[in-house]
């Protein structure tokens, strides 16, 4: 398949050859969702923690005798159910992390580019040439590229240039393409793409048996 090709300042230039392998599947919605799961647990940090009655402060005498009283029972003043006691049963640190088969992986990656490429979300961009980091010029090339709305922009690598241009404009991210994932495609309106980050989208993306590259 093919699709057309923009300059940074909005003008068609051409089009480009893609593989139908990458923007034009039949998305795998329930890997999808798996990848979007996962990445999420992935990212939490699992500190949250509470102290049993084991390491609250307090005595650990009986506060009074068993029988005879016709109190209840009570043991030591740390006991959960008391003010300032232990938490019976609370979180403690822990890891969520969720593994997956990089073949799903790479699978919901191209399901989610296949659903954005059919929603006609995805631009192609000859590339972005900035002489200095100067967010008003990137401001003008979104603009004349029509991005409205939270964009993500697909760069073949590191760019400090375009990505400090783009630091301070809200809703717009910067990408390498080794690092495309489910989330980001799927939390913003737009997506563009520079030409010579498909190369490098292709070179993992493009066969099931291509094991190089980092993992997506």
């Amino acid at each position: 398949m093919e699709a057309k090709l923009f300059s940074q300042s909005g003008a068609e230039v051409g089009t480009i050859q893609l593989d139908d392998y990458i923007f034009g599947i039949e998305p795998n919605v329930p890997v999808m969702h798996q990848a979007m799961v996962r990445q999420h647990a992935n990212a939490r940090l699992g500190l949250h923690n509470t102290r049993g009655r084991g390491e609250v402060d307090g005595s650990t005498r009986k506060l009074f005798r068993q029988k005879g009283t016709g109190r209840a029972r009570a043991g030591s003043i740390r006991a959960p159910h008391r003010k300032g006691g232990g938490v019976a049963h609370g979180p403690h640190p822990r890891s969520y992390y969720k593994s997956m088969p990089r073949k799903m992986r790479r699978l919901a990656v191209r399901s989610a580019l296949s659903v954005k490429f059919a929603d006609q979300q995805v631009k192609f961009v000859d590339g972005f040439e900035l002489a200095s980091p100067r967010t008003k010029d990137m401001l003008v090339c979104l603009s004349a590229l029509n991005a409205t709305g939270k964009t993500l922009i697909v760069l073949p690598g590191r760019n400090e240039v375009v990505t400090k241009s783009i630091n301070n404009i809200p809703g717009v991210k910067t990408l390498p393409a080794h690092y495309l994932n489910v989330v980001d495609l799927l939390t913003y309106d737009n997506v563009i793409i520079a030409q010579p980050a498909v190369a490098v989208m292709e070179s993992y993306l493009s066969s099931p048996a291509h094991v190089d590259g980092e993992d997506a």
